[in-house]
């Protein structure tokens, strides 16, 4: 009876020893899981710090654009409240433009003409 009952306690000892063995894989797999859950939050952080810069950015540029926008629609008399273009002054100053091109062309080209013959006076 006494060598079985050393019998029965050997193999209680090897269940206990395989049941701490695997509880310290599971504790060390749980420290493992915990340092990458862990990082994960600290990236998800962080990327929510970037997007909340990113979106302060385009916010602050959208209003910066609006104003420059409000301000070139005054310089050029397009906006309200620094009266109109009316569309005939934009095809007018289209046409001047054109007008004015053409001729500083031929003027240029008549300046520069070349010397019938080939000789240039001296």
């Amino acid at each position: 009876m006494a060598s079985s009952s050393r019998g029965q306690q050997r193999v209680e000892d090897v269940y206990e020893q395989q049941n701490d063995q695997r509880l310290d894989e599971l504790h060390s797999k749980l420290r493992t899981l915990k340092g990458i859950t862990t990082d994960m939050h600290t990236d998800v952080e962080s990327q929510n710090l970037m997007i909340d810069s990113t979106t302060d950015r385009f916010a602050s540029f959208g209003g910066q654009l609006s104003q420059a926008s409000l301000r070139a629609r005054q310089a050029f008399g397009i906006g309200p409240g620094a009266g109109t273009l009316r569309p005939w002054r934009i095809a007018m100053l289209i046409v001047a433009l054109f007008i004015a091109f053409w001729l500083a062309g031929k003027v240029f080209a008549w300046w520069w003409a070349p010397v019938p013959g080939g000789e240039v006076p001296a």
